[in-house]
């Protein structure tokens, strides 16, 4: 697209209501999304359902809020270690 009609089309679009800008940005970004893999998505409602049966039962290892973030953190600090680390440029920061 031509930078003369994406300019025409971002000014357009920025005239909108914010629902639909907010419609357009979902469609648009839906359509860089490949087709759906419904396998995964099968998998993935049987986790669920797995999961939940776990906690009805009582035997799912529950943890609070900052547990899971403090968990989230040094799995992603790890994570930016070891990319820091195969581009040979040592520890990265988060």
């Amino acid at each position: 697209m031509a930078g003369s009609t994406l300019e025409k089309v971002r000014t357009e679009a920025l005239r909108l209501s914010e629902a639909e800008r907010a419609e357009l940005a979902h469609g648009l970004v839906e359509s860089l999304d490949g087709p759906a893999d419904t396998d995964a998505e099968s998998a993935w409602d049987a986790e669920i359902v797995r999961r939940l049966a776990e906690i009805d039962a009582g035997t799912a290892k529950l943890i609070d809020r900052e547990e899971m973030r403090r968990r989230m953190r040094a799995r992603m600090n790890r994570s930016a270690r070891r990319r820091g680390r195969r581009r040979g440029r040592g520890a990265a920061t988060c």
